[in-house]
């Protein structure tokens, strides 16, 4: 069946669509961008799906994205995407907004125990019976004209996409489809709670082994290497690569020629930026004490992935009782930082991440069986 596509090529013609979404009571969202050598998505196509037609928004030619932002943040239109947290990057630069509320399809699968993580293709294989060509991932969506295969696929999207709406709404519950809508606003809270750059530090694998004075260096070289990604449009690694932070905050170079034999330290970045480097790391190393970070706590031992286990297993029963895919009720994340608050005597204290419905319904459970184990020791 031949799809009905409409090309928005300006911003009246835009404005008049995103009027009439606004009386809808869904619409279904896909994005198209290359992210090759930025650090930035660049959007190359933008799709809505009303149920019936596919609507391919041309992001080259429209200047005006308000009425997009209205439509994204009009609680009144439930907003239908597919595992999108790419979507949610493109649709924030576009528009300065992010959809509320948000209906994540792959989410909803898991709810219904179709699949964890399930690719759209699948997802609309299982629930639509409909088998998609290979995709155009591989395309070049900055490029003009769109191939017809480009164009095809992308419609093909926003309408299926809807139809999958269609399909899984009547099988949630009201509570899973409230729940699904919650995950939805907390992949959104997740993006507007950008990690301020002097605060990367702590992810940089092995930063624990540092010391204080150590942590204040790779805090500062964190923080440099994410503002110059960002104000350069790079991606970081074209700044400084991953593996080289914690060497060079460890043996602290004082000359290029020892900066140049840090662990895979491009020749280019010594070039562009070997002085910037070499000045960052000795105004940091000299900081007083009371500027330095504080020691990263180490990592769990071994011996509490056995504790680990038997919460996660608390979540998987949950799963099982609510019909909903076990990978989907409790995240290694939160469980690992419940144990740190007070492992290995507790007393533990449920962290932030562990939000919501699985806070309501998990929480007294996880802790109850981290003080009966506290009791058995």
């Amino acid at each position: 069946m031949a799809i009905d596509i409409h090309w928005i090529l300006d911003d009246q013609t835009l404005a008049e669509h995103c009027r009439s979404w606004r009386e809808l009571p869904f619409v279904a969202l896909d994005t198209e961008f290359m992210r090759v050598d930025t650090f930035y998505p660049k959007a190359g196509l933008i799709q809505v799906g009303d149920g019936q037609r596919a609507f391919l928004i041309d992001p080259l030619r429209v200047g005006n994205w308000q009425p997009l932002a209205d439509l994204l943040e009009d609680k009144r239109v439930v907003k239908v995407l597919h595992a999108c947290s790419e979507d949610l990057e493109v649709l924030l630069r576009l528009t300065g907004k992010l959809p509320q509320p948000l209906f994540d399809t792959q989410l909803a699968a898991g709810y219904l125990n179709l699949g964890f993580s399930m690719g759209y293709s699948r997802l609309v294989q299982e629930v639509l019976g409909i088998e998609l060509p290979k995709g155009e991932t591989r395309s070049d969506w900055l490029q003009r004209p769109l191939s017809d295969t480009q164009v095809s696929y992308a419609a093909e999207d926003a309408v299926h996409l809807a139809e999958l709406f269609a399909a899984l709404r009547p099988r949630l519950s009201e509570d899973k489809y409230a729940w699904v809508l919650d995950d939805g606003a907390e992949l959104v809270a997740a993006l507007r709670r950008e990690v301020e750059p002097q605060a990367l530090y702590r992810d940089v694998k092995l930063a624990w082994k540092l010391g204080r004075q150590q942590l204040a260096v790779l805090r500062e070289l964190c923080a440099w290497r994410e503002r110059e990604a960002r104000s350069r449009d790079v991606p970081r690694n074209r700044i400084l690569k991953e593996h080289s932070l914690w060497p060079m905050a460890k043996s602290q170079p004082d000359n290029l020629t020892a900066l140049a034999k840090i662990d895979e330290m491009h020749p280019r970045t010594i070039r562009q930026d070997g002085a910037t480097l070499l000045e960052l790391i000795k105004r940091a190393a000299s900081l007083p004490p009371e500027q330095w970070p504080e020691p990263l706590p180490e990592p769990l031992p071994i011996e509490a992935a056995g504790v680990l286990k038997r919460l996660r297993a608390i979540g998987q029963a949950e799963g099982e009782r609510l019909g909903i895919a076990p990978e989907l009720m409790l995240r290694k994340k939160a469980l690992e930082a419940l144990l740190k608050s007070g492992y290995p005597n507790g007393p533990y204290k449920l962290p932030d991440s562990l939000r919501g419905w699985r806070r309501e319904r998990m929480g007294q459970a996880l802790l109850d069986d981290l003080a009966g184990a506290g009791d058995k020791q």
